[in-house]
């Protein structure tokens, strides 16, 4: 076999001596330096049992499948790693790998975090599925092997082949930038790709599944003899998902709608219970609820009679071509409260206004950045008078309505059949006029017992308790922070789980903003709760927040770590995540005489290890 491949490689240089004619010589010198050797390997195989079924190499009469049945080539090793922050990779790539494993191909799935860099070199065949995290960040399960790859110590790849999806939203600045650098740096190691970038929104189903086209059909060119061995295609895979996804959310009827705050807060805390009896959903503690919402009815009325429509007319709907009133768009299918620069370029050429053209003049990328913070649609058609623009050219430009996720505040064990989510009211003033949250005003103004919400359950691997019982946990959560944390709490006690737990809390007011505290009070009476220190920023005339009671406790705290505790922070990234990891490195520093690199070490070991999982937005 390996005389036939040498022959191959050699064939351009023997055209005199060689059997075929100059047409098939042709064709050869074209596919031969393009096949990997598992390809070689799989048509020497191919074309000797051929020989072997005494039928001559140059006829077609002998099936594939017969020859596939003698024959049964290796299959193709892919890898696929995939960083995500919510769960949306994580659920693609186990979607990829049923995929490729239906064509016949080898699959190794793992998390970033899980995956040793130093074996990348013997990688040949790699897929990356990487979402982008707060302002052009790497998801927290990508950070070791994203600073590996960046970093002098990655090696030359000039055998990998590789694709990247990635995952992102279009309303922030550095959209898909996680995927991007993977891609770019690849490049840089001499990798080849196998098929260009696919860059995803909010909306990423048809995206994705391109992609998916894509790469299955580059890689399973070498391995179609292990799919007909095997008997398997991809429409034999059994999908384990429930019938109820994101793409098909269950219309689950609300049972309670309740406010978590005090009469005179300054907050407004929804605390909503909904009935999945009979939708067969699973969620365990740490997961996420998707909630698809409505757009403010104010709202929608107000872009209408800004671009002089009528709430009646008929128009798309959906990619199905599902058609609607243009009332009900606006309501329940197209999202209307986030301007995004791909909107503005496509608005710009269809309507050829002078004025979005400016916006979007090179050079200028600061004054569209500030325009587009914190304005909506309707801002936009009357900063730039779009008046008169068909209702159906216009919407089709917009994007999907997206669920808002939100993290799940009960246990399924603690609850059968439901699921809690804890909801803060978004309510602010900006640019002259009064904004609402989507989802969390819809739930808080619109919704109450015995309506109808579309939802799903977003699973969320990188945020789950420790699968040791008797593991100790570190819980912060302030605010909403702490919805997962009451979910925690509930599971161990139904497990009776005897591990040590303690939670930092914090919010405004104790009176009137200490969410759940009669739970919590039991859990500490029962010991199901260990410890609980609170922080009530607006009751001293100095603020106090979760990371200054760390800090009051650095020592207790720092003593817990050592035990192999497991440390879980949900909430605000961009200021309390970061002041929280702050003050986790400082007591690592002070309590274990670390040097600030050894800390940041130890802190990043802990993440490999699963045992420093945040849940931030």
């Amino acid at each position: 076999m390996n005389e036939l491949i040498v022959g191959w490689i050699s064939l351009e240089l023997q055209v005199t001596n060689s059997p075929f004619n100059q047409e098939q010589i042709e064709l050869l010198n074209r596919l031969l330096p393009s096949l990997a050797d598992s390809q070689r390997i799989w048509l020497s195989g191919y074309l000797t049992a051929l020989q072997g079924a005494k039928s001559p190499v140059t006829s077609s009469a002998t099936p594939l499948a017969d020859v596939a049945a003698t024959v049964q080539a290796a299959p193709k090793e892919v890898t696929v790693l995939f960083g995500s922050q919510t769960g949306n990779c994580n659920r693609l790539a186990k979607k990829l790998t049923k995929e490729l494993e239906a064509k016949g191909l080898k699959v190794s799935l793992s998390a970033m975090g899980d995956f040793k860099p130093n074996s990348l070199k013997t990688v040949q065949n790699l897929l990356i599925l990487v979402s982008t995290h707060g302002e052009g960040d790497a998801p927290d399960n990508a950070i070791t092997f994203y600073e590996f790859l960046h970093s002098k110590r990655a090696p030359k790849l000039d055998t990998l082949n590789f694709s990247v999806l990635a995952l992102g939203d279009t309303s922030y600045e550095f959209y898909c930038q996680t995927g991007k650098d993977f891609d770019k740096r690849l490049e840089e190691l001499g990798a080849k790709r196998i098929s260009p970038r696919i860059d995803c929104d909010v909306d990423y189903d048809d995206s994705a599944a391109e992609w998916f086209k894509q790469v299955i059909g580059s890689l399973s060119v070498a391995s179609v003899a292990a799919t007909v061995v095997s008997g398997v295609n991809a429409t034999d895979v059994n999908e384990t998902e429930s019938e109820y996804s994101r793409t098909n959310p269950f219309q689950a009827e609300v049972l309670e709608n309740l406010s978590l705050n005090g009469r005179g807060s300054d907050r407004e805390t929804r605390h909503i219970e909904i009935s999945l009896e009979g939708s067969n959903l699973q969620y365990e503690p740490g997961d996420s609820l998707g909630i698809y919402p409505e757009n403010h009815p104010r709202l929608v009325e107000e872009i209408i009679d800004a671009m002089g429509w009528s709430t009646t007319e008929l128009v798309t709907l959906n990619k199905n071509g599902d058609k609607g009133s243009l009332q009900e768009a606006l309501l329940r299918y197209y999202e209307i409260t986030v301007l995004t620069k791909p909107l503005i370029e496509q608005l710009a050429k269809l309507t050829a206004n002078a004025g979005l053209n400016e916006l979007l003049v090179a050079g200028r990328e600061q004054e569209l950045r500030s325009y587009i913070n914190g304005r909506d649609l309707l801002d936009l058609v009357q900063d730039y008078a779009l008046k008169g623009v068909p209702a159906n050219d216009f919407v089709s430009l917009l994007r999907k309505l997206p669920a808002r996720l939100y993290s799940i505040s009960s246990s399924s064990k603690a609850f059968p059949d439901e699921v809690h989510a804890t909801v803060r009211s978004v309510r602010y003033e900006a640019h002259g006029r009064n904004r609402y949250g989507v989802c969390s005003v819809h739930l808080a103004d619109r919704v109450v017992a015995g309506d109808k919400l579309p939802v799903y359950i977003q699973q969320n691997m990188n945020f789950k308790l420790p699968e040791n019982p008797e593991t100790p946990i570190i819980m912060i959560g302030p605010g909403t922070g702490v919805a997962p944390f009451r979910a925690f709490m509930g599971e161990r006690e139904e497990t009776q789980a005897p591990g040590k737990s303690w939670l930092f809390y914090g919010d405004q007011h104790f009176i009137t903003d200490f969410l759940y505290q009669i739970e919590w009070q039991r859990w500490l009476g029962d010991g199901v709760l260990t410890k609980m220190d609170v922080a009530f920023s607006r009751d001293t005339d100095k603020k106090v927040y979760v990371q200054h009671r760390m800090q009051e406790n650095s020592r207790e705290l720092y003593e817990w770590l050592q035990e192999g505790a497991h440390v879980y922070v949900c909430g605000d990234e961009k200021k309390m995540a970061h002041d929280v990891q702050t003050t986790l490195l400082a007591i690592l520093e002070q309590e274990g005489g670390l040097s600030p690199e050894a800390a940041a070490e130890y802190l990043s070991v802990m993440q490999q290890q699963k045992r420093y999982q945040r849940d931030v937005y």
